[in-house]
């Protein structure tokens, strides 16, 4: 045998490993078996742009609450040693965990004293200078990129799975999240229309602000056949509410997080704020509350979250 044929042959054999014949001859991923435990050290690159080795997932603090529902998701619940505030989800599970703060806001001393063996999160969290005390003090630190498209909940189980040294498991929940938000899609594509949605975020009367491009939920409500005015006006983020902006963009549905529409009385509360009964949705009450993390999280739940957005959007679809 030639030394071209004998290449030839191992290309094949090894072609052969990663796929295998489906119906009608058709390829399909083989199936993955995931680890039973992590494989350590891990070693990789975070979204810094740091060499990070990971080579104890015993104790992990996890800085935010879309990257604790992963690890969650992963099967190392009992791995986390602290969660941050922004942690709900699974409300059970989380509720008696060690608190480290919100996430925005965090103290290096208080991390440091549940004797992490990794720490990780995503640029959110902060300030810069508690990450920094952390890294100096010895501590693994792994920033996960921010990620705020719909595949943000696949690619974050791949990047902690890589991370944790469970990278198989990783991968098969990411295609199980990518499924789902594939068949959400098919539902949406049956939608007679496309109604203007406006996702304010709500605190009681000191925060009231319409979202934009980038706001988490611009994304999932592109995906689930809507129309974002924010996106719309040209809003980066997040802007201060105002009735005139409201009125102006006369939105269909009003879409906030459940925690916001009950700080300002529920649906009643929310049409007395300026401008809200003036809009198409206001009159017809057409309001959508979703929970925090899982709107805006783009995490595990994001195939879930978005078939409810499509079910809210357009009732008729089913």
């Amino acid at each position: 045998m030639t030394r071209r044929a004998g290449w030839l042959l191992a290309a094949l054999a090894a072609l052969a490993v990663l796929v295998t014949a489906g119906p009608g001859g058709a390829a399909k991923p083989q199936r993955i078996v995931a680890e039973k435990a992590p494989v350590l050290p891990a070693r990789v690159t975070d979204g810094q742009g740091k060499q990070v080795t990971v080579r104890d997932v015993g104790r992990i603090v996890s800085l935010n609450g879309d990257i604790t529902e992963t690890i969650v998701t992963l099967g190392l619940a009992k791995n986390l040693a602290g969660v941050d505030l922004s942690a709900t989800y699974p409300e059970k599970l989380v509720t008696g965990m060690q608190k480290i703060g919100y996430q925005r806001t965090l103290a290096a001393e208080g991390i440091l004293s549940l004797r992490p063996s990794l720490v990780i999160g995503t640029p959110t969290a902060g300030p810069a200078s508690t990450i920094e005390q952390l890294r100096s003090a010895g501590v693994p630190v792994l920033i996960i990129p921010e990620y705020k498209d719909l595949d943000a909940g696949a690619r974050k189980l791949r990047a902690v799975g890589r991370a944790l040294g469970v990278p198989k498991r990783g991968e098969k929940l990411a295609r199980q999240v990518e499924t789902q938000i594939a068949l959400a899609k098919r539902e949406v594509a049956r939608a007679a229309t496309k109604p203007k949605v406006a996702f304010l975020y709500v605190r009681g009367t000191q925060v009231q602000q319409i979202g934009g491009v980038g706001s988490g939920a611009d994304a999932m409500i592109e995906a689930a056949g809507g129309v974002d005015v924010g996106t719309t006006i040209g809003i980066q983020g997040f802007r201060q509410l105002t009735a005139e902006s409201l009125v102006a963009a006369q939105p269909d549905v009003l879409l906030l997080l459940s925690a916001g529409l009950q700080s300002v009385g529920g649906v009643d509360g929310l049409l007395r704020l300026p401008g809200v009964a003036q809009t198409p949705a206001g009159r017809n009450r057409r309001v959508i509350a979703h929970d925090d993390l899982m709107l805006l999280g783009l995490g595990p739940r994001t195939g879930k979250a978005l078939r409810l957005l499509i079910r809210g959007l357009h009732p008729a679809v089913r």
